[in-house]
């Protein structure tokens, strides 16, 4: 389950909004999960491995108190994270049951899990602040999760913020949400991920000294030659 460390640093030097840009140039258009909003601002980029968690919405004799003690069970599921993963919960954007308190949120962060994004809400707010687990999501509500859901899978396809999330896609997240990273296109994001912040960070700098934007973004083929003038002489 684990993502190569150097994989890891060098996504954690590229933003989501450069990571979109490049799944778009790749044809992928939806691979910004929508409703994924950091519960405050400076968590940091994290990048990892996709955990999936799947509710539907709730049937009353299925989602029920009892059900927390079943194997099957948001419990059971927290048991098997590996460290280092990040947790990606569907649960269909309903924002008046919270799928985690701060006890389960307390445990996976004892687990090691890196951080959690769902499109739903937590609830226990202040108390899942205060166990340092990074997350993602809608906000917060009162009711548990078997007021509006029930939790039926692990580690299975989901859906989540709109965007299709398979075990194993890598996920990315900052202050501008979580993004995926389809698991068979990592090397080609690690490949042009840094050269296409290098180039934005060249146009930032002649935005800076007052260049006009026409030709420059996107580049024409006198910017394109300055472009690579620079990077020949950079050390």
């Amino acid at each position: 389950m684990s993502l190569d460390t150097a994989a890891i640093e060098t996504l954690k030097k590229v933003t989501t909004a450069t990571i979109t840009t490049i799944m778009l140039k790749k044809g992928l258009r939806n691979v910004w999960l929508r409703g994924t909003k950091p519960v405050r601002q400076g968590q940091g980029r994290l990048v990892g491995k996709a955990f999936t968690l799947r509710f539907v919405p709730a049937r009353e004799d299925l989602a029920t108190p009892e059900s927390w003690s079943k194997p099957i069970s948001t419990r059971g599921a927290i048991e098997a994270m590996p460290e280092g993963v990040i947790v990606v919960a569907d649960a269909m954007g309903v924002t008046d049951a919270g799928i985690f308190g701060d006890i389960l949120c307390a445990r996976m962060k004892k687990r090691g899990v890196a951080g959690l994004v769902t499109d739903g809400v937590l609830r226990d707010g202040e108390g899942c602040l205060s166990t340092g687990l990074p997350i993602w999501c809608e906000g917060v509500a009162a009711p548990p999760s078997v007021a509006g859901l029930t939790f039926v899978n692990w580690q299975e396809p989901i859906a989540c913020g709109g965007v299709a999330v398979f075990p194993d896609d890598i996920i990315v997240v900052d202050d501008d949400g979580a993004v995926l990273i389809p698991a068979g296109y990592l090397d080609v994001v690690l490949a042009e991920a840094p050269e296409q912040e290098r180039m934005e960070a060249w146009i930032m700098s002649e935005v800076d000294r007052g260049v006009p934007l026409p030709g420059l973004y996107p580049m024409n083929a006198d910017t394109k030659a300055r472009y690579e003038a620079f990077k020949a002489g950079a050390p």
